[in-house]
């Protein structure tokens, strides 16, 4: 048994405290009799996860400040970098860095002229004076107050120039923190909806004729080929890796005989770098408060995980947060728009940032930045022109003024049932851009789209949206991943976003129209709308919060399918209905969706090349090799699996960006069968043939074998170290998201299965937890949970959480660090 270790002094009253809460837990006592410690302290179990107990949220927040720095103190130091638009002034004007969800989606210069904007508006300060529910609530004060102090203890403690992680040791920008830091970082995960599409229109937007770095103009088209190239845009983004999730709430009719009440599977698809990394820790003030899951770094609350009764995850939903408002302006004086039949002068911001000059000089770098009664102009949307002409486009963001969140999540982390989790949403309106999917001990399953949701109604779309408007609002298209998104008429102010006396701030919407839903047996969410979070009981809702009776996608199928057979007992495995066993071993079979739909028709189609010769581009390919491994494959996405390379790219020059709807098959999609419908993919299609063909010249042309492992291309190095990583893209329907990209120069995964929880409830005792944090705690290379959990990633392998007294203290790898 390994030793363990106590850092720091431990006093006499955190022992006493702390056997008597060990003891309390044995003899199945109520907790609320132990005291917390008289100074914050930190046990870290296997794998570096801190379990932090104190005896006020304060002391929390100080333990978890000092434990994520302790980890992670670069990227966290880079994001207070990025949050105060300073990137420029320390790493020169030209990086890159993403200040949204993608990865390097802007210029340093572009990010901190965004953030400077906002940071000169006072935006965060001007929460901040407000009264809960829009400002922060006490105790959200209190623990970040106490965030602040342990990451400045920290870094106190260490010393820059000590730091272990090479990526900021002896860095002048890293410093210590304050509170508005932390509040800056905060809003800047809120806003993340509109920053990637929205962040290089708004910091170049100039009027015609002015000199800025403006978006090239483009050619006039109809609405409907604005809107569609609109829609090709965003949906281009998010082919190349963008944030999702999955999240499965079983209820008492879901689960297997003997498993307990309920059961949650949380499946968050984040980046594996960067400011949205995931980090995870338990945080408790004996009966008062008592969570445990993982957190976006640096927000020292659980967003992911669960309670003593409850568990819930989040999942990244079909509302847009943001709208376009359309304004005429002036040709004379275009910085002058039409409201209501009287011309209005924009706004102008003289908005500047220091710079580093190649010299190693400060410079300094001012733009005029415009605005409208609105929001702010852009010309351009997800890198597609808007251009400033007859017209231009104002923003309307609706989390701008949101830091509603941080209440939203320190209500969550002490929910007792799924009502109080409907409760903290609706009284809140704080969730950006999210649904929610909860179990709780009582046996039910919720899936709740509550959110800072626009307040747009059917008839006030109807009456206000422009012809572009009502073609990407109703998506037309229909390309996967584009929600609906508003353009309205600017020149009439009714047009604006109205306020609902039922919503929390001004132009959301009434959170009572939102869709939610109570279940038994099972609910959940894909990333699709809310329409089908359980089949049984379809949901309507204002178009605004996404779209119905269309195409699920193959993610959501699966997700679907895999919940209704394993509660009818017909997957294939022994009995029927859910344990944490078989839950843990579905979501981490690799499964593809789109082979159990195509993959004979794709052999068949194969078997029937004449000669085994396909042209195609150009090109005269033998495929007759790809036909025995393709129908030798087993339609999963291990590590070893010999054919998923080759069926991974025939599938993407298959569906070239489209909706799955779109591809050739012999039964279409039908709203009445939507979890089966469309299949039977056409063989004898052209475009079948032609897309294996490309596949096999690809993986011929870069080398690759057509039988080899997908080891071979799908790892990942860690010091010196290749891990191979299994799973795939969300295209296929696989539930285990994995998105490969280049980091650094390096092959790495960019998105994917990231804070992986599954927990169960049983009529009483505490809850039932596994997890897998799959990029591991730190991000430091030189820390020993730097790839640790990584490699249990790689190997399937879940850790058993410790969450009781008891569990912590019989930790052989108990390390105790006491704030004294």
């Amino acid at each position: 048994m390994a030793r363990r270790r106590v850092k720091g002094r431990l006093p006499i009253a955190v022992m006493a405290a702390m056997a008597l809460m060990s003891t309390m837990a044995a003899v199945g006592a109520p907790a609320a009799a132990a005291p917390g410690p008289d100074k914050p302290t930190i046990r870290y179990t296997e794998y570096g996860i801190p379990h932090i107990i104190a005896s006020t949220l304060g002391g929390i927040g100080e333990g978890y400040g000092y434990a994520a720095a302790k980890d992670n103190i670069c990227t966290l130091a880079d994001t207070y970098l990025m949050v105060n638009a300073q990137r420029s002034r320390y790493l020169g004007p030209d990086g890159r860095t993403s200040p949204g969800q993608n990865q390097n989606t802007t210029t340093n210069l572009n990010s901190d002229f965004y953030f400077q904007r906002i940071n000169d508006n006072r935006v965060v300060e001007r929460q901040l004076e407000q009264p809960a529910p829009n400002g922060p609530e006490p105790e959200v004060k209190e623990a970040i107050s106490g965030y602040v102090r342990g990451y400045n203890r920290y870094l106190a403690e260490t010393g820059v120039d000590n730091i272990s992680d090479p990526a900021c040791r002896g860095k002048a920008w890293v410093r210590p923190i304050t509170e508005l830091d932390v509040y800056r970082h905060a809003h800047a995960e809120i806003i993340m909806g509109v920053a990637d599409p929205l962040l290089e229109g708004e910091v170049n937007a100039a009027p015609p004729g002015a000199s800025a770095s403006a978006a090239p103009a483009a050619p006039a088209v109809s609405p409907e080929e604005t809107a569609a190239k609109i829609s090709e845009a965003i949906a281009a983004s998010h082919q190349q890796g963008a944030m999702g999730s999955n999240a499965l709430a079983v209820g008492s009719q879901g689960m297997s005989a003997g498993s307990g009440t309920s059961m949650l599977l949380a499946n968050p698809h984040f980046p594996w770098q960067g400011k949205n990394r995931m980090w995870q820790s338990q945080l408790t003030i004996p009966g008062k408060f008592n969570v445990s899951g993982a957190s976006l770094l640096g927000l020292p609350a659980v967003n992911i995980g669960h309670t003593d009764d409850v568990a819930w995850s989040h999942t990244v939903a079909t509302v847009a947060p943001f709208g376009l408002f359309d304004v005429q302006v002036d040709p004379l004086h275009p910085t002058n728009y039409l409201v209501d039949g009287a011309w209005t002068p924009m706004t102008s911001q003289q908005v500047g940032v220091d710079v580093l000059n190649p010299d190693g000089s400060l410079g300094r770098v001012t733009r005029t930045l415009w605005s409208t009664r609105y929001g702010p102009i852009t010309t351009s949307m997800q890198g597609y022109p808007l251009p400033w002409v007859v017209s231009a486009h104002a923003v309307r963001d609706a989390n701008m003024d949101n830091l509603r969140a941080l209440n939203t999540w320190f209500r969550l982390d002490q929910a007792k049932d799924v009502n109080d989790v409907v409760n903290a949403l609706e009284t809140t309106e704080g969730v950006p851009f999210f649904n929610t999917v909860a179990t709780d001990r009582k046996g039910n399953a919720l899936y709740a789209d509550i959110q800072a949701a626009p307040n747009i109604t059917d008839e006030h779309a109807q009456s206000c949206l422009t012809l572009t408007g009502q073609a990407l609002f109703n998506q037309v298209l229909r390309l996967p991943n584009v929600p609906p998104i508003s353009i309205f008429d600017g020149k009439r102010s009714e047009c604006d976003w109205p306020n609902d006396p039922n919503a929390v701030a001004p132009g959301l919407l009434d959170p009572h129209k939102q869709p939610r839903l109570i279940r038994s047996d099972f609910v959940g969410n894909a990333n699709d709308s809310a329409w089908l979070a359980n089949p049984d009981q379809p949901l309507s809702y204002p178009r605004v919060m996404g779209d119905s009776g269309t195409a699920r996608t193959l993610r959501t199928q699966e997700l679907i399918l895999t919940a209704r057979n394993r509660i009818d007992g017909n997957d294939g495995l022994p009995g029927r209905g859910f344990t944490p066993e078989n839950m843990r071993q579905l979501l981490f079979s690799d499964n593809s969706r789109a082979a159990d739909l195509a993959l004979n028709a794709t052999v068949s189609a194969c078997q029937g090349a004449p000669f085994g010769l396909v042209l195609v581009d150009g090109n005269l390919v033998n495929i007759s090799e790809a036909c025995p491994i393709l129908a030798a494959w087993n339609h999963k996405y291990g590590t070893d699996s010999r054919g998923s390379l080759l069926f991974e790219n025939f599938w993407y020059f298959l569906g070239n960006g489209q909706a799955i709807e779109k591809l050739p098959w012999r039964v279409p999609f039908d709203p009445k069968d939507p979890v089966h419908t469309p299949n039977s993919l056409d063989a004898g299609n052209d475009a079948v043939r032609n897309s294996l063909a490309r596949a096999v010249l690809a993986l011929r042309n870069a080398g690759i074998p057509l039988n080899a492992p997908l080891s071979d291309t799908q790892k990942i190095t860690r010091n010196g170290e290749q891990i191979p990583i299994h799973g795939a893209i969300h295209e296929l329907g696989v539930l285990n998201v994995v998105t490969f990209g280049t980091v650094d120069g390096k092959l790495d995964v960019t998105f994917g299965s990231s804070f992986i929880q599954q927990t169960s409830f049983t009529a009483d005792g505490p809850p039932r937890s596994a997890s897998l944090l799959a990029y591991s705690q730190s991000a430091n290379p030189n820390s020993p949970h730097y790839a640790d959990q990584t490699k249990l990633f790689s190997a399937r392998q879940w850790v058993t959480e410790r969450y009781t007294e008891d569990q912590i203290a019989a930790s052989p790898a108990l390390e105790i660090k006491v704030l004294d």
